[in-house]
């Protein structure tokens, strides 16, 4: 349950205005039974002609992941335009920063002593590529008394792949333990786990350094190689960030491969492995949000805008995080171009670059187009996977309730029951694109989606790759945002922007502020 909080002036001032729009919206369901021609093609286009699976292997299978930077990204920023035009669409890609360039490669990581085995690992991204294979034995960061015992021993790292995670207890996630084990074993298993994470978290600690520090320090002392396991709780699943090492290469390698590594480095078997990691660097590259538009028959310019990031981490190939919600927006867009390709507002679609690095693409656009911004009837935005939309929260905005209560009464009941809403809802200051445009004051929304074990599986993950997406759940998505942006455009109104009276911080006791725009990183990676 999501809560809402409200403000005693607010409960006062708006009670009468929120049972009067609720006989409306009440009205309004009855007229949403009235068969609207748009609607019902929107929903046969989308059924019986979608494009989804296509679009999916082309971008997952074909292009792959979209690190910001990498030949990749800009590959799939080309693509999207291509599409575009072939469905009779403008579309263009707008510069808005520069990145460091860099390509990943081939990588081949092996135990070969005290037996061979081929290992499951993956080249963090941006980890300095290799000119041949390195072989050498492993070392564990040990648990030392404090940073100057730490100093010391640094000299021992010299020609070895150094491990700085722990060894999980347990490759299991909680609930197959719920499952099959015991209640008495799962809770034995937890609180060993949990020793061993604050006792590894104290570890690092003493060194004096932190997660992003260590890695530079262990290079500078010669190391081979920086070996990490950063489990995402899920079998064979693991989180997949960037390197911070320079000239040495990181490697995450998957618990069940580090496991192994680990209990035979501690128990002296002095284990080998061999590493051969291929990248490549390519300067500074220009970096760029694809952005794609249906242009208003009556008022161009005021803007329904379909907003999804681009870009993605490169563990897997993006698929859910953001492929899902790339998808849904073109998808919405192709199906208006063919049965509303005269909207009285324009629609824009935008595709934004480097939203894992700070929502920086679509920050940009928020900064370098104010004229747009002014004039935003409604912003939807989808991030957060392959499942079918379940959620959505008014984002502070007073009157959300409104407009988005009658533009949903025209969504087909099988998709409209199963979103949950809630207003008027905490304007979002980070998280995802829309949080660009609330924080400028546009009525931005989130379409929130069933998990599909998201967290664990998906996001940011070397198992984020075509075969997670569930498509019948994004064609009911890819449906709901193009009857949202119909019903956005042929609105006789403009939207309301009055805010909410944010509730009171029970911490500081002050009054919660609306977010503020923040300025886009627009040259990045290349401290």
């Amino acid at each position: 349950m999501k809560l809402t909080f409200y403000s005693p002036g607010f409960a006062v001032k708006h009670t009468a205005k929120l049972l009067f729009t609720g006989a409306m919206l009440c009205s309004s369901i009855g007229y949403a039974q009235i068969k609207d021609p748009i609607v019902d093609n929107i929903v046969k286009e989308g059924t019986q002609n979608s494009q989804l699976e296509k679009l999916g292997h082309e971008l997952f299978d074909g292009i792959g992941p979209r690190l910001v930077g990498t030949p990749q990204m800009l590959q799939a920023n080309n693509w999207a335009v291509a599409k575009y035009k072939s469905w009779g669409i403008d579309a263009r890609n707008e510069k808005w920063g520069e990145w460091r360039g860099w390509e990943r490669g081939i990588s081949h990581i092996d135990m070969v002593s005290p037996r061979v085995k081929s290992l499951e690992g993956t080249q963090l991204a941006w980890s300095p590529g290799m000119k041949k294979a390195v072989i050498a034995e492993l070392v564990i960061l040990p648990d030392l008394a404090d940073s100057i015992a730490f100093k010391q021993w640094l000299p021992a790292v010299k020609g070895k792949f150094v491990m700085i995670s722990m060894s999980q207890p347990t490759g299991r996630p909680d609930y197959n333990w719920t499952e099959f084990g015991t209640k008495e074993s799962f809770e034995k298993m937890k609180a060993a786990r949990t020793a061993q994470t604050d006792a590894w978290r104290s570890r690092i600690a003493k060194t004096g350094l932190n997660n992003r520090t260590l890695p530079v320090a262990l290079e500078k002392a010669g190391a081979a190689g920086i070996i990490t396991n950063n489990w995402s709780a899920g079998f064979g699943v693991d989180k997949i960030f960037s390197a911070y090492t320079k000239k040495i290469p990181t490697v995450d390698i998957a618990l069940e491969d580090y496991g192994a590594l680990y209990r035979l480095t501690e128990s002296g078997d002095k284990p080998k492995i061999s590493v051969f990691t291929q990248s490549k660097e390519n300067g500074v590259v220009p970096t760029f949000n694809t952005i794609a538009e249906i242009k208003g028959s009556e008022k161009p310019d005021e803007y329904v805008i379909l907003s999804a990031h681009f870009d993605s981490w490169d563990g897997g190939t993006g698929a859910t995080d953001n492929g899902t919600g790339t998808l849904t927006m073109m998808e919405a867009l192709r199906i208006l171009k063919k049965v509303y390709p005269n909207p009285k507002r324009t629609i824009l679609v935008g595709h934004w670059g480097s939203e894992e690095q700070g929502l920086n693409g679509s920050r940009a656009f928020v900064e370098d187009h104010p004229e747009i911004v002014k004039n935003i009837q409604v912003v939807f935005n989808q991030d957060n996977g392959t499942g079918r939309v379940v959620n959505l929260a008014g984002q502070g905005f007073l009157n959300a309730y409104d407009y988005l209560g009658r533009w949903l009464t025209k969504v087909p009941d099988s998709i409209r029951t199963q979103i949950q809403t809630s207003f008027p809802g905490s304007p979002g200051g980070g998280g995802s694109d829309f949080a660009s445009f609330v924080a400028a004051g546009a009525p931005a929304f989130s379409l929130s989606s069933l998990n599909w074990s998201y967290g664990t599986y998906t996001w940011h993950t070397n198992r984020d790759t075509y075969d997670k997406v569930v498509f019948d759940d994004v064609r009911s998505n890819a449906i709901l945002t193009a009857i949202l942006a119909y019903m956005a455009s042929e609105d006789p109104t403009k939207t309301s922007r009055d805010k909410s009276v944010l509730p009171t911080n029970p911490k500081t006791g002050e009054q919660t502020k609306w977010p503020e725009p923040v300025k886009p990183t627009r040259r990045g990676g290349l401290d």
